[in-house]
């Protein structure tokens, strides 16, 4: 299912980048912003859009393998966006 929903979300971001964003980041900074990328060129908006779809997933991919992120993504205004989807509470921390 992850491969679909992800594969889905490119070709949404392709036709449109700003709802890409919102099904990633929700209503927020990064959507306003990337309203405003798209309406100045389209090519800065699918820069954005897909910026921000790398950072979730990586940091989604991160969360999975046990691994945190160092700092918080440069430009990226989602706390959703930020932690790859997972809320505070459900990231077990592991010492070594």
């Amino acid at each position: 299912m992850g491969v679909v929903s992800a594969v889905l979300l490119v070709v949404i971001t392709i036709l449109f980048p700003p709802i890409g964003v919102w099904a990633v980041a929700g209503c927020g900074m990064d959507l306003f912003i990337n309203i405003c990328l798209t309406l100045l060129g389209y090519l800065p908006g699918h820069i954005h859009a897909f910026y921000l779809e790398y950072v979730y997933y990586d940091r989604r991919e991160q969360a999975r393998e046990g691994r945190f992120a160092t700092g918080p993504a440069p430009g990226v205004y989602s706390d959703h966006v930020q932690t790859g989807g997972q809320s505070y509470g459900t990231i077990v921390q592991t010492t070594a």
